[in-house]
C-alpha cells in the first residue's frame, strides 16, 4: 500500500532553482496571506543549473543600455526572431533583480566608484559560488513550504484548468497530491536527448545540468499546453572534455577562436552576418564548419596573456566550474602558453540560451488556466541566463498573485480533483515499480534511453551529423520515436533511483517527439547549428519570419502544428489563448 500525502495550497511552484526560488520569494513578499508550496527534485541548496555557481550575470543593463537597445540586440542575436515583449519586460527588471540577491548576500564586483565591473557589453563580474544557496536561503526566510526530493510527475486538471501536481518522495516513497489555485512550471530545460559528447562514466559531464530532463515540458505537453520553438536548439561551444562555459575565456581574456592554422576564423568569414557581429549561433556553426572542411582542431587563443590573467582565470572558474582548473592541474596545461581547446556540445532545449519552451503571454500565462511558466521552461525569450530566469519569476509571481485576487480565486475551497484521477496518477507513477515486484522482463530506463539518444544523433540533428538534418531523415526519425511509447509500458524499477530514472526518460521522449515535428516543419535554416535544414539552407524571412508552435491533442495524442504571427507580438497585442493561429 503506497501512503499519500495531500497538500493543499495557494501557489505551487514546481523546481526550486533559479526563477522559482525568486518567485516564490517576489510571491510571499508581496502577497504574504496566499500559502507558497515548491516541489523540488534535488535539494534546493544546490539544484539546477546554478549549484556550481556562476562568475557573472550574463545580461544586465550596463550603463549607456535600456531595454529597447538590449531587445534590438537581442533580435540580431537570434538571427531576427524573439518575443519582443517579453525580452523587454525581462529586461526592465534585470537591474531589481540583481539588486536584491546582492542584497541577500551574493558579491558583486564592483569599481571604486562602487558602479558594477562589466564583462563584456551586458554582463556584470560575481562571485558567485554560493548562488544557489543564497537563493534557497531567501526561499526559506519567505517562508515558502519547500519539499525536497520529490519527482513530480504530472499536472492535475479540472477542465480547462491546471489544479494541481503529483509527484512521488525519492526518500520515503510516498506519493504526494499537491491541490493548488495557482501552479507555476519552472523546471529548466532539457538535456539527454542525444548523445553526450563523453562516453563511459563521463556521459553525465554535460554542460547543461543533467538532471534537467524536461520533466516541466512534458507535463505541459501531455496536458495540452502550446508549446512554441522547439527547433531553436542550443548547441554550446565550450572548452574540450570539462564542457567548461567559455565565456570566461573569450570575455575575460579576450581570446579570439582560432583554427589549426592560428586564422581568426569568425573574423574573416563569420563577423558581418547579422549586421551586429555573428549571432551565438553562428559562434558554433563557425567552428563546425572549420572542422568539416579540415582546418580543426579549433581553441581559444590564450597564448600570450599574463600570468596574472591565467590567475584570473583560475579564480573565474572557481566560482562556477572548478572542474576546469582540476582539469588544467591534471594535464600539466598552462592557457597563457597553449591554446584551450574548444568543442561543441550535444543539443539542448533550453528555453533562456535559446527559447524553446511555453507559448505565454507578457505575464507568464501559459495556455492553460492556472498555469504559469518561467525561466528555461518558458518560450519565446532567449537570452534570459540567470538574471532573465529571476525576472519571469518576479513576473510570474506576481501575475499569479494578482489572478488569484482579480479571479476570486484565494476564497474558493482547493479545487476538488476526481479521486479516479488521483487514483490514475498514483497508478502511472508506480507502474515501472509494480513491473518489477511482480517479476516482469521488462526494459530498464537506460536501454530506453540509450535508444532515443541513438535515434536523435543519427536522424534529428546529432553532432555526429554536424547538427543537419533534412526531410528525410526527420521522416525516419519520427517513426522510430514512434515506437519508443509502446515499449514505456514494460519499464522495470527496482528502487526509487529507478524509478526516477524511469520517468525521466519517459519525458525526454515526449520532449523528443515535440521537437522533431517542430524541426520538419520550418522549412528553412535561420540558425544553422541549432537548426540546419540541408533541403532548405536559406534563411526565408518572406515565409518564416513567424513562430512554430504545437500543442498535442490530448484525445488522440497527435501533435498538431501551427505558426504564431511575429508582427502579433511586435504589435503589443496580447495573445489570447482561444485565438485563432495567424488571426
Amino acid at each position: 500500500m503506497i501512503e499519500r500525502q495531500t497538500i493543499e495550497t495557494d501557489i505551487l511552484i514546481i523546481g526550486g532553482g533559479t526563477a522559482g526560488c525568486m518567485a516564490a520569494v517576489e510571491a510571499r513578499e508581496r502577497f504574504p496571506q496566499y500559502k507558497v508550496t515548491i516541489l523540488e527534485k534535488a535539494h534546493i541548496d544546490r539544484s539546477g543549473c546554478l549549484a556550481g555557481g556562476m562568475n557573472a550575470i550574463n545580461a544586465y543593463l550596463n550603463k549607456g543600455e535600456t531595454p529597447e537597445s538590449f531587445v534590438r540586440y537581442v533580435r540580431s542575436d537570434s538571427c531576427g526572431l524573439i518575443r519582443e515583449d517579453l525580452v523587454q519586460s525581462m529586461s526592465e527588471l534585470f537591474e531589481y533583480c540583481v539588486k536584491k540577491v546582492e542584497k541577500w548576500g551574493l558579491p558583486v564586483l564592483c569599481d571604486d566608484n562602487g558602479d558594477y565591473i562589466p564583462r563584456g557589453r551586458w554582463n556584470i563580474k560575481i562571485n558567485g559560488e554560493s548562488l544557489k544557496p543564497i537563493l534557497a536561503k531567501a526561499a526559506r526566510s519567505a517562508k515558502a513550504k519547500v519539499y525536497n526530493w520529490i519527482v513530480v510527475t504530472n499536472l492535475l486538471t479540472e477542465g480547462d484548468r491546471v489544479v494541481g501536481a503529483v509527484g512521488f518522495s525519492l526518500r520515503n516513497g510516498k506519493f504526494y497530491v499537491v491541490r493548488a489555485k495557482a501552479v507555476l512550471i519552472a523546471t529548466g530545460g532539457a538535456a539527454g536527448l542525444y548523445r553526450p559528447n563523453n562516453a563511459g562514466d563521463a556521459s553525465h559531464k554535460t554542460w547543461y545540468s543533467p538532471y534537467n530532463t524536461g520533466a516541466g515540458y512534458a507535463m505541459g505537453i501531455r496536458a495540452g499546453a502550446e508549446m512554441t520553438s522547439y527547433e531553436m536548439r542550443y548547441v554550446a561551444i565550450r572548452t574540450k572534455d570539462a564542457i567548461a562555459p567559455t565565456g570566461t575565456i573569450a570575455l575575460g581574456a579576450g581570446a579570439p577562436q582560432v583554427n589549426s592554422k592560428g586564422e581568426r576564423f569568425m573574423v574573416t568569414r563569420y563577423a558581418d552576418i547579422g549586421g551586429d557581429g555573428a549571432p551565438t549561433p553562428y559562434r558554433a556553426h563557425g567552428p563546425i564548419q572549420e572542422i568539416k572542411e579540415g582546418r580543426g582542431p579549433v581553441y581559444l587563443d590564450t597564448r600570450g596573456i599574463t600570468p596574472e590573467k591565467v590567475t584570473d582565470l583560475k579564480k573565474a572558474y572557481l566560482d562556477m566550474y572548478p572542474s576546469q582548473v582540476l582539469y588544467w592541474l591534471a594535464n600539466d596545461i598552462d592557457p597563457g602558453k597553449e591554446p584551450v581547446e574548444i568543442q561543441t556540445t550535444e543539443p539542448y532545449i533550453v528555453g533562456g540560451h535559446c527559447q524553446a519552451g511555453y507559448w505565454v503571454d507578457n505575464e507568464r500565462r501559459t495556455t492553460l488556466k492556472g498555469l504559469y511558466a518561467a525561466g528555461d521552461v518558458a518560450g519565446g525569450a532567449p537570452f534570459k541566463f540567470v538574471s532573465g530566469c529571476w525576472s519571469e519569476g518576479v513576473i510570474a509571481a506576481r501575475t499569479m498573485g494578482k489572478d488569484l485576487s482579480q479571479e476570486g480565486l484565494a476564497q474558493m475551497e482547493a479545487t476538488s480533483v476526481p479521486e479516479s484521477q488521483v487514483d490514475q496518477e498514483e497508478t502511472r507513477a508506480f507502474y515501472p515499480f509494480k513491473n518489477h515486484e511482480q517479476g516482469k522482463f521488462g526494459v530498464q530506463a537506460a536501454e530506453l534511453e540509450s535508444r532515443l539518444q541513438k535515434i536523435m544523433e543519427q536522424y534529428a540533428g546529432g553532432a555526429s551529423t554536424h547538427y543537419e538534418m533534412n526531410e528525410e531523415m526527420l521522416k525516419i526519425a519520427r517513426k522510430k520515436l514512434s515506437t519508443l511509447p509502446g515499449e514505456i509500458d514494460d519499464l522495470v524499477a527496482a528502487d526509487l533511483h529507478q524509478l526516477m530514472k524511469a520517468h525521466e526518460v519517459i519525458d525526454r521522449i515526449d520532449v523528443a517527439q515535440v521537437l522533431v515535428e517542430h524541426m520538419a516543419y520550418r522549412r528553412e535554416t535561420r540558425w544553422p547549428t541549432y537548426h540546419t535544414r540541408t533541403d532548405y539552407p536559406e534563411r526565408d524571412d518572406a515565409n518564416w519570419l513567424k513562430f512554430v508552435n504545437s500543442v498535442k491533442n490530448t484525445k488522440s495524442g497527435e501533435i498538431e502544428m501551427m505558426t504564431r504571427p511575429y508582427e502579433q507580438m511586435v504589435s503589443g497585442d496580447r495573445y489570447q489563448p482561444g485565438k485563432k493561429p495567424g488571426s
